[in-house]
């Protein structure tokens, strides 16, 4: 843990209060159906066009059940919209390689993975993906998707915010407002940046390059028709093949690593993802995509403050998310500095860390800072392979998926994410206290707890429940290429980014299996919809109740004491279903390691 790593780390926390505020008074005009915005003049015509094309009132606001409705409905047909792309791929313009039709499965686990904002990939993006899939199929929704999560959270805020009322916004202009004025504009300036760090954007078809070394390599045994081929047990049959030359990439690459970043999606283009040379070029647009990946979650909690006009509550929930933050980046860096005793007893010297499965160019503080970052947040997107971490290295980022990534988090849904444990956090203060639990003025009932916790629950089981189902099938363990505890949390973590709706992977899974895919493609599903019902549901209660006025015993929502009781809400309830899992995974591999046995 070096000085260069700590000035960086203040540097990332400083620019990211100085973009807090400003983003949330833009997101206020964002999502503000009559806000205006400098970008009105050029895009208020395509707004009103849009409306008209898809016959929606503007004017006229939803209940959450209807609201709850739109959303759904938009996400089944995007949903199939894309599904229908990659199993079309074969067909479909913009293919320079020819890449074939993406199988039944992968195309189900793909399609389900963008629509959820997850971005799982059982794939490999260079060899399965045309440009036509990426573009209109994976970067579509990496927009429409984030601009959901949003909505979501604008919502329940309104929920909060009014009081005595029925309605909490409308889908559709919530949803094409977010796209227009905050999504696009930010994306389009960024890519253009990235593309001045080296980034590629282009329709070329991939460069081949002569290797001067020739190379053998075991690679998965493919059918005429471009499947893999697998045997009794399920796994892949592997062939021997010399190598002799090599595909470079090309494409439209910086438009969808944009958005990848911003919107929180971490579906990377290539398969090496954020470590890729093309798709993180440079030490500045390694930084710049870490903080991309903050500044909406980041604003959003500004964005509360003002909505409910108490903007030391808004601060308040952003001290704990960067609290905890910053306690699992050290976490982090701490483990993979100190890296592996064993290396060490070989003559590996203790100062250089744990190197393994990192990009120099980077090292160990931005290794784990982007790990830390990509999995507080539902992004997905890495710089590095957690598979290679040290056991609470990669118990770091398993762990911030498995709190409902509430710390900043993806893009909306960081935001109600942690309202629901704001909701909590008061009806526990209440209990203690003896009085009846209120929220801003609001009395937090039996029906708003049920449904906080409904969210939770469901997180929880989704989690655990498919976790298990797979560890004990062959389809499961066949897939692990590790045995003991690390094989457990390759399983685990895969499970917890798919409901988590956070897309990394330990990567020592062979995810790309009929069982996976489609199990995975099930836990995407459940941990999206299945936790956003509720949480509209509770929007719905809550804007329905009338305030009362503050007195001596209202409970502050702000200030130290709630911040205390919120941290402890959130590792408490959050964390306390995942503890035996958690032990039987990284906590108990961690021990072992320390006692010389390696998985």
């Amino acid at each position: 843990m070096n000085p260069s790593g700590w000035i960086q780390f203040a540097v990332y926390i400083v620019a990211l209060v100085i973009i807090t505020k400003p983003m949330g008074l833009y997101l206020m005009q964002v999502l503000d159906a009559n806000g205006r915005t400098r970008l009105d003049p050029v895009l208020r015509p395509l707004e009103r066009g849009t409306y008209r094309v898809m016959g929606v009132d503007p004017n006229k606001e939803h209940d959450w059940k209807q609201y709850t409705f739109a959303m759904l409905l938009f996400s089944l047909i995007g949903c199939l919209f894309t599904y229908a792309i990659l199993r079309l791929q074969n067909i479909l313009p913009l293919n320079p390689q020819g890449l074939a039709a993406v199988s039944p499965d992968c195309s189900f686990n793909t399609a389900t993975s963008f629509t959820t904002n997850t971005n799982w990939q059982s794939y490999v993006g260079e060899t399965t993906m045309s440009y036509f899939s990426q573009m209109v199929g994976l970067a579509f929704h990496n927009f429409v998707s984030a601009a959901t999560g949003i909505a979501i959270a604008a919502a329940l805020v309104r929920g909060i915010a009014r009081h005595s009322a029925q309605t909490i916004g409308n889908f559709w202009v919530d949803l094409v407002r977010v796209t227009y004025y905050l999504l696009l504009p930010i994306c389009l300036v960024f890519a253009v940046f990235l593309v001045s760090q080296g980034m590629i954007q282009n329709f070329k078809p991939y460069t081949k390059a002569t290797l001067v070394e020739p190379m053998k390599v075991q690679v998965e045994k493919k059918s005429a028709q471009g499947e893999t081929i697998k045997d009794a047990d399920g796994k892949a049959v592997m062939e021997e093949q010399t190598v002799t030359e090599q595909n470079i990439v090309q494409g439209p690459m910086a438009s969808q690593v944009a958005i990848k970043m911003l919107g929180t999606n971490g579906g990377g283009y290539t398969n090496a993802n954020a470590a890729h040379p093309f798709e993180n070029p440079t030490p500045l647009s390694n930084v710049l995509q870490m903080l991309s990946i903050f500044a909406i979650g980041s604003g959003l909690t500004y964005y509360l403050g003002r909505m409910v006009k108490n903007q030391k509550h808004g601060w308040t929930v952003w001290a704990v998310m960067l609290a905890l933050f910053v306690g699992g980046v050290l976490l982090a860096w701490h483990s993979e500095a100190a890296g592996n005793p064993i290396h060490h007893s070989l003559g590996v010297a203790a100062a250089d860390g744990n190197m393994e499965g990192k990009e120099v160019r980077f090292g160990i503080f931005n290794s784990a800072l982007f790990a830390t970052i990509t999995t507080d947040a539902s992004c997905g997107a890495v710089n590095s392979m957690h598979d290679s971490f040290t056991p609470l290295g990669g118990f770091v980022p398993l762990f911030n998926i498995e709190l409902g990534e509430v710390i900043f988090g993806g893009v909306g849904a960081g935001l109600y994410g942690i309202l629901v444990f704001v909701v909590l956090a008061v009806f526990i203060a209440g209990l203690m206290v003896g009085r009846t639990p209120e929220y801003l003025g609001k009395k937090i009932e039996s029906y708003d707890v049920k449904m906080s916790m409904l969210a939770l629950l469901i997180l929880a089981i989704d989690i655990l429940a498919f976790s298990a189902w797979a560890i004990v099938n062959k389809w499961g363990t066949g897939a692990m290429n590790n045995s003991g505890p690390h094989g457990f949390s390759e399983i685990l973590y895969a499970y917890s980014s798919g409901t988590g709706n956070n897309g990394s992977a330990f990567a020592g899974i062979s995810a790309n299996t009929p069982w996976l895919n489609t199990t995975i493609g099930f836990a995407m599903l459940i941990g999206r919809f299945l936790m956003i019902v509720p949480i509209l549901a509770l929007a719905g209660s809550l804007v329905r109740k009338k305030v009362t006025p503050a007195s001596a015993g209202t409970f502050p929502v702000h200030g130290g004491t709630f911040f205390i009781l919120l941290i402890g809400t959130v590792l408490l309830i959050g964390a306390l279903n995942f503890v035996p899992a958690l032990a039987l995974g990284p906590i108990v591999e961690h021990f072992l390691m320390q006692g010389g046995k390696l998985f």
